[in-house]
């Protein structure tokens, strides 16, 4: 049974809690199973045994992603092209709790597809030390390793872009809308930044790119193939959106049940241009765009 104070003191940490989880996974269900798997740990424990409430429950969520992260890996080596993090999606100045997740820079899109890049371990060392949330000798506990070694993956190379702010992402990412709204490739590639890379993530369940793809022509030759092809369906909606923080594009299906989201565009910033565009075409990875 758990008492109310430590009911009231948990609830204080989830949002938390689900930040570090989802940068940890790259799940927004991995990360709310992981969350709801401590509080159910935390209700198995007398209080007394329990010294500092939120590095206990930073442990038992660290060691619970760290498995939902080796499962995730065994699903990968037969997933169908792309992997990408599920993206986490608002619309309408929602105020929900994925909402204050995606308020640390660090759960920025590209931030998470480089978070995706590394070991499970690097991952979790990483993750718990960048935001000084523990010593080297707690996560080497979770780990099972030495600290030295937790050390030596937490400070190995680890670099993304800066994101860029708000208002230059959004100016760059509505020049780059207007320009495929022209049709011509010219004005899309003067909107892409020389090094722009478009990675889709469909599990092969929809017409996109399998590999990632690279140039700026090549790009914007497929943007607007893509831009076309859902010009084309009846029914569906473009709407804008919040994706991990920042703007982005959301496409409905309003006769599926609560309008389901059928594709994300999500982007990263460098220069003022587009630097990474993230097509997330897998509806079984869109757990974390919720509509009102």
């Amino acid at each position: 049974m758990v008492s109310p104070f430590l009911a009231d003191l948990f609830e204080s940490h989830r949002t938390h809690l689900l930040s570090v989880a989802y940068r940890l996974t790259g799940s927004v269900g991995d990360a709310e199973e992981a969350v709801q798997e401590s509080w159910l740990r935390m209700a198995g424990v007398h209080q007394s045994e329990i010294d500092d409430l939120r590095a206990w429950l930073l442990t038992e969520v660290g060691r619970i992603c760290l498995d939902h992260l080796r499962s995730a890996a065994v699903r990968r080596q037969t997933y169908v092209g792309q992997w990408l993090p599920e993206p986490i999606v608002s619309v309408d100045n929602s105020t929900r709790e994925l909402d204050a997740v995606v308020r640390d820079r660090d759960c920025a899109m590209a931030a998470m597809v480089a978070l995706d890049s590394l070991t499970a371990q690097q991952r979790v060392a990483l993750v718990l030390h960048r935001g000084q949330y523990m010593s080297f000798d707690e996560i080497a506990a979770i780990l099972e390793i030495s600290a030295s070694a937790a050390k030596e993956l937490a400070v190995r190379v680890h670099h993304t872009p800066d994101v860029a702010a708000d208002d230059v992402h959004d100016l760059a990412v509505r020049r780059f809308l207007a320009a495929l709204a022209t049709d011509d490739v010219a004005a899309v590639v003067a909107t892409l930044h020389p090094e722009a890379t478009f990675t889709a993530d469909a599990g092969g369940k929809t017409e996109t790119a399998l590999n990632i793809v690279a140039g700026q022509e090549k790009i914007a030759r497929l943007a607007l193939f893509l831009w076309r092809a859902h010009q084309s369906e009846q029914g569906l909606e473009m709407r804008d959106a919040t994706v991990n923080g920042q703007s982005g594009l959301i496409i409905t299906d309003p006769n599926s049940p609560f309008g389901r989201p059928v594709r994300v565009l999500g982007f990263a910033v460098k220069d003022e241009k587009i630097w990474a565009a993230y097509d997330f075409a897998n509806p079984a990875k869109l757990s974390g765009a919720r509509l009102p």
